[in-house]
């Protein structure tokens, strides 16, 4: 890393206020290098953040936050911001367990408005913050950093809308290096390039703006004549008939160039809308050269580039990841059935779809930042006669519920959905932790919710969901899946599970990512002297009820295991199911996690923390029955 000759002084806002406006592109260069020296050991989000170096300083060079507001859309573009308000060094424990957050946070700084890992929101949360100034009668500045990939989210143009319409003072930049994360897609990518190669409109403009400027009556004429010609030059622009005064394009890498439009800018007592145009990954010759690859990076290194593989990255014998397992399914299935058709919402490479799309291109459909629209949009494919396929994350899907209710549910359409990152996904937090999908999917009526154990039972599960009339759910996490060549998996039918080991002490009902812990765990146990049946029910809903009945009738201590919040998941399920059917003595004990938001850490460790290694289970299990009848007389002392 260069020597640093700036930037090791600058611990806030008013200490880069001190540099001289010439040396700008020296302290760029300067966190650019500490960026990439830094995330290399971490890992992190890389490319957004050093395609908006000079945005982040050019801002903080004119603000004065915390008081004037930055919303930034998605935290990937703000590690810069991070930096210059106080929180260098503390990069270097960035999305590690008890270091600092991926994203930007108001829990960790007052210079974070909004917690922000999801996408489209910072145009509506901008907007909110000017109109409750206005409310109050405040001065302060709101800007907004907003990325080309928001544009394909319908939040971000009802805030557009909304926006326009009130006419608050407010800045909106528009962060163009068309990418979200994948390349961008839809007709707003397309007319944003039309924008950036027709420079012509606004150099005019502007001159003729200068030339005029004394002279009122004659800009009246000519502002009705640029109205025809903007059209003739950049087609619709649809910002300036929105109601935002439109600047721009610019380079968003000449920091001096952006310190003086954005300061000239910001004088005007006006809705705006600044458009920068940039080069994610900028500055590292590997993340400008693969923008996709490089977007979230696990530690790697920089000379080459590559990813430096942990301890816990190596798979066993005949693993792969659950993405990796559900993409060969889904291609199996395709070509057996031309009228599977794939959908996600801007992740074709996280959810394993990209591999699908280049042997199926005309059945594959990447939306954009759009959930909504994907849930509605596959349930009009189903209702055409096809079997549509929707893969998104679980957090993701979040967004869409009332889609999934109004739009597939009550009009009784068949859409599987594929829910990647379903539990804990380690560096991402809170924001991404996929851990609330069977309580959100659960109360939906005719809703199938499965959880493969491995790679045989997801390729089944897939399968049958694929034929099921209605919503049909698979969830599963961000780790490996076995092949299930230990375990030959049977051809099972919807809501019917099997019992992989039998004891006669207690038994442990789990499905999906929590059966080879528990399998573990009821081996721990034999070593205690307590013999574990050990049943993977497959399904949160519908159970297998003929199962979970003759087994409490033979055990009376019963203990349910899954990756996801206790308040309404499949734990609560087979608690319902008891009340349902009067069934007492039975005593049960449900292994999940809080009901709180739960931050970043590996995995393994949050596991571990909260209860549901193989170890703490079986700890937890011995220390319940111990204070029961019968079995706990049998425990060593």
């Amino acid at each position: 890393m260069n020597h640093l000759n700036y930037i090791h002084k600058i611990n806030s806002p008013e200490d880069l206020k001190k540099v001289p406006l010439s040396e700008l592109p020296n302290v760029c260069g300067e966190y650019r290098s500490f960026l990439i020296d830094t995330v290399s050991k971490t890992g992190g989000h890389l490319g957004a953040s050093l395609g908006a170096v000079e945005l982040n300083v050019a801002l903080h060079y004119l603000l004065d936050s915390p008081k004037d507001k930055i919303c930034w859309d998605v935290g990937h573009q703000a590690y810069v911001h991070k930096m210059i308000t106080g929180r260098r060094e503390r990069l270097k424990t960035i999305r590690q367990a008890d270091g600092i957050s991926g994203f930007p946070s108001p829990f960790e700084s007052p210079h974070d408005q909004f917690i922000v890992g999801h996408a489209c929101t910072a145009i509506s949360q901008g907007l909110g913050l000017a109109a409750a100034r206005d409310f109050h009668g405040g001065h302060e500045k709101i800007v907004v950093v907003v990325g080309d990939g928001a544009l394909t989210g319908g939040l971000a143009y009802e805030a557009l809308n909304n926006a326009g319409h009130l006419g608050k003072r407010m800045l909106i930049i528009l962060n163009d290096n068309e990418m979200s994360i994948s390349k961008n897609v839809g007709a707003i990518s397309k007319y944003l390039n039309k924008v950036i190669t027709n420079p012509l409109y606004n150099r005019i403009r502007t001159e003729v703006e200068k030339q005029l400027r004394h002279f009122p009556r004659l800009r009246k004429l000519a502002d009705y004549g640029f109205e025809s010609f903007k059209h003739l030059l950049v087609p619709g622009l649809i910002f300036e008939e929105l109601g935002f005064r439109y600047f721009g394009p610019v380079n968003g890498h000449d920091v001096i160039g952006l310190v003086k439009t954005i300061d000239n800018i910001l004088k005007i007592n006006d809705v705006c809308l600044l458009h920068i145009v940039t080069k994610k990954g900028k500055g590292y010759e590997f993340a400008e050269k693969d923008a996709e690859r490089l977007h979230g990076v696990t530690p790697f290194d920089v000379r080459t580039g590559e990813k430096v593989k942990g301890p816990s990255e190596s798979k066993a014998e005949g693993e792969i990841t659950y993405t990796q397992a559900f993409s060969q399914a889904l291609i199996q299935l395709a070509r057996e059935d031309e009228k599977i058709v794939a959908i996600t919402a801007a992740m074709p490479s996280g959810t394993g779809l990209d591999k699908f799309a280049k042997e199926f291109p005309n059945r594959f459909f990447d939306v954009g930042i759009a959930e909504q629209h994907a849930v509605t949009f596959a349930g009009a494919l189903a209702k055409g006669g096809m079997k549509p396929v929707c893969a998104i994350y679980s957090t993701f899907l979040q967004r869409a519920q009332d889609q999934l209710i109004h739009d597939v549910a009550l009009q009784k359409l068949n859409v599987t959905l594929c829910l990647d990152r379903a539990g804990l996904v380690g560096a991402d937090g809170a924001t991404h932790n996929g851990i609330f999908d069977i309580s959100y999917l659960g109360h939906i009526p005719h809703t199938v919710i499965a959880a493969p154990k491995d790679s045989a039972e997801m390729f089944h599960m897939l399968k049958l969901g694929i034929e099921y009339p209605h919503i049909f759910a698979m969830r599963y996490p961000r780790a490996n899946i076995s092949s299930g060549a230990k375990i030959p998996t049977k051809v099972f039918e919807i809501g019917e599970g099997e019992i992989l080991r039998e004891g006669e002490d207690v038994a442990i009902f789990t499905l999906g990512s929590m059966v080879a812990p528990s399998l573990k765990c009821a081996e721990l146990l034999a070593e205690g002297g307590i013999d574990a049946t050990v049943c993977n029910l497959r399904f949160a809903k519908p159970l297998d009820e003929k199962m979970i009945l003759e087994v409490i009738q033979k055990i009376p201590f019963v203990f349910t295991v899954e990756e996801h919040v206790l308040t309404g998941g499949f734990g609560s399920k087979i608690l319902e199911f008891f009340e349902r059917n009067g069934i007492q003595n039975v005593h049960i004990k449900r292994f999940a996690l809080p009901d709180e938001f739960i931050e970043h850490g590996s995995r393994d460790k949050l596991l571990a923390r909260f209860g549901l290694s193989s170890e703490a289970m079986a700890k937890s299990i011995l220390e319940t029955i111990q204070l029961g009848s019968g079995v706990g007389e049998r425990l060593p002392t």
